[in-house]
């Protein structure tokens, strides 16, 4: 939905349905998305946040699939505006966890991959569209230090090939980075130190010019408009960032956000045995569930939810917040509060002054949610959100 005042298009993330090949992202098309358009905007051009992983970018490359494609978003009256490139392979039913992060941007298939998203993002669009790639930290927190420059000189091809990009087809395509916790870019600190120190520095201009057949003087003005953040609102809660002077860092920095995330993490204000038990239900096997934790001895950080509760009765007294998606309409879940308040307060911020011009709402955990929490619909709780969201920035 486009949203008044200028404070951009909001839409709902793909990931959320079951699509890894071609046939599957068409029949989501014109199956639940198609619902969900007719349950909130029946009567708008509705923007898409596309999800399409490595097997359906290889049936992508068919011109008559591209084509099917095309079709399909003129006759629904679609329009992509942001796409999902952070999971590659696999994202429902099988075990995820770190896998999620692989390739990562050491890795060329991670660069060939986000490129070729470009590419498309590009053809879909229209001379002066703007749209976003979101793309993951870098890496898998254990796997990122000494590969720094290797993973900065990717992502600055990647955003080579969109600035390439731009002058041929006059769509910008900006690579938005998402920070995630336990993960090489998990905090705001960290994501300015990488880009100060590798993405924005005297160096990475004069890479980015070379990239680019351009001078480095222009190369200092043309990287933030390529390269920026995937501001994701449940990443930024779980680690206890302040709302207000988060995005106060990033402007300062000149580090653009290119994408907010709508969400919400599950948290629990106090650990105590009750609680404990009560969260073995959410130590499901499918996605990673980063926990950090708040207590006298200050911040600890734990890979996965069934890590942080080996910990046992040690625990009790902290404050949790779980990298678990949950409903945004949900100001508790069960016995456990969300972080509802921390998106509450990001949306004042973007009603007052937007902070970027693409907002997508991204529960992709209706599928485990614990049995006594899932909805039967989820198009409906789809709606929901959507609505949730339109109504705070109306």
């Amino acid at each position: 939905m486009r949203l008044p005042n200028d404070r951009g298009d909001l839409t709902y993330c793909l990931n959320i349905h079951p699509a890894e090949t071609w046939p599957e992202v068409r029949q989501a098309l014109l199956g639940p998305v198609r619902a969900v358009r007719q349950a909130v905007a029946p009567d708008q051009t509705f923007a898409l946040g596309l999800r399409l992983s490595a097997q359906a970018m290889h049936t992508l490359e068919d011109r008559h699939v591209r084509a099917e494609l095309k079709d399909i978003l003129a006759s629904e009256g679609y329009r992509a505006v942001t796409v999902n490139g952070f999971p590659y392979g696999t994202f429902h039913g099988v075990r995820v966890k770190e896998e999620v992060y692989q390739p990562d941007w050491r890795c060329k298939a991670r660069l060939d991959y986000t490129c070729a998203l470009a590419e498309l993002m590009a053809e879909l669009g229209a001379a002066g569209d703007r749209i976003s790639l979101s793309t993951v930290p870098g890496t898998f927190k254990p796997l990122g230090a000494g590969n720094e420059s290797l993973m900065a000189d990717n992502l600055l091809k990647a955003a080579a090939h969109c600035a390439e990009l731009e002058r041929r087809t006059g769509v910008c395509v900006a690579i938005a980075i998402e920070p995630e916790p336990y993960c090489f870019l998990s905090t705001i600190d960290e994501v300015i130190t990488f880009f100060q120190e590798y993405l924005f520095s005297g160096s990475a201009q004069r890479r980015f010019a070379e990239l680019s057949g351009i001078s480095p003087v222009q190369a200092a003005d043309e990287l933030p408009r390529y390269l920026g953040l995937c501001y994701d609102v449940c990443h930024a809660a779980v680690e206890f960032e302040d709302p207000r002077s988060s995005v106060a860092q990033l402007r300062e920095a000149g580090i653009a956000i290119h994408k907010l995330q709508l969400s919400a993490a599950l948290r629990v204000a106090r650990i105590e045995a009750r609680a404990r038990q009560a969260l073995d239900a959410f130590a499901e096997s499918t996605y990673l569930h980063q926990v950090v934790a708040l207590g006298r001895q200050g911040v600890a950080r734990y890979a996965d939810l069934p890590e942080a509760l080996a910990r046992g009765c040690q625990a009790d007294g902290e404050e949790w917040r779980i990298h678990y998606h949950v409903p945004i309409f949900a100001e508790t879940l069960g016995e456990f509060g969300t972080t509802q308040p921390f998106l509450s307060d990001i949306l004042d911020l973007h009603r007052q002054s937007p902070l970027c011009t693409h907002l997508e709402i991204e529960t992709y955990t209706w599928h485990v949610l614990p049995e006594a929490l899932k909805h039967e619909r989820i198009e409906e709780a789809i709606a929901c959100e959507l609505r949730w969201v339109a109504e705070r920035l109306a």
